[in-house]
């Protein structure tokens, strides 16, 4: 066993000690992927994405579909201090298999962004109390394509954010509350499994974990077994 010293840096993320706790970021990392890019004197753009209508108009194919798989996969790994691109990520890589002009516009769009944003990441709290809780939304219909619906959450422990997703649910739901319900359940399972890594962990929570939701009918799903199925 060796002493390798306070942690500065590992698999690309950079690790600062405060004195309040933590603070994690990506900024060589998300460098890199602009250079590759030929984007890093690029103008920053401060939203991620144009609108989805817009992205799908084009069906003329990518000349150079391993460049875009590639620059895509990066920004997949560039989420774990970067959770604002969640949702924008995962839908460009919906089309990894044949991107589009189009589709490569919005990954310009997530560069530029980045190009303002690249000092952000992510602060952990070492005073913070140990209690677990939740926050599910869905987007009702939003693809245009297949009109599923995307789950969005993000569980806290605390003061901080430690698990968070933005991902297309995998069947249609006929209403904003089927919606609505089937993202409170994922958010359910996953605060379930981290309840159970803190407890292997030897971490008792203060309390029972909470899951906050925004919509009334699928709140009252959840007291109402009949509606279940």
């Amino acid at each position: 066993m060796k002493d390798l010293d306070p942690l500065h840096y590992f698999l690309g993320i950079q690790i600062s000690p405060t004195a309040e706790g933590l603070t994690l970021s990506q900024t060589k990392y998300t460098l890199d992927i602009l250079e590759r890019d030929k984007m890093h004197d690029c103008k920053p753009m401060g939203t991620l994405m144009m609108p989805r209508t817009k992205g799908l108009t084009s069906q003329i194919p990518f000349s150079d579909p391993a460049h875009y798989r590639s620059i895509v996969g990066a920004l997949q790994y560039l989420i774990l201090t970067h959770l604002d691109l969640s949702y924008s990520v995962n839908f460009v890589s919906q089309f990894m298999h044949s991107p589009t002009e189009a589709n490569y516009k919005m990954v310009k769009c997530i560069l530029r962004y980045l190009k303002g944003t690249v000092d952000l990441g992510l602060h952990f709290s070492s005073h913070s109390t140990l209690d677990l809780y939740a926050f599910s939304d869905a987007d009702w219909a939003g693809c245009p394509t297949t009109r599923r619906s995307t789950t969005g959450y993000c569980v806290f422990f605390g003061s901080n954010c430690i698990s968070w997703s933005a991902k297309k649910q995998h069947t249609v739901s006929r209403s904003s509350s089927e919606a609505e319900y089937r993202a409170m359940a994922h958010t359910t399972a996953e605060l379930t499994w981290i309840s159970f890594l803190l407890r292997d962990l030897g971490i008792h929570l203060t309390s029972m974990p909470l899951l906050l939701c925004d919509n009334i009918s699928a709140l009252y799903m959840t007291v109402n077994p009949v509606f279940h199925a």
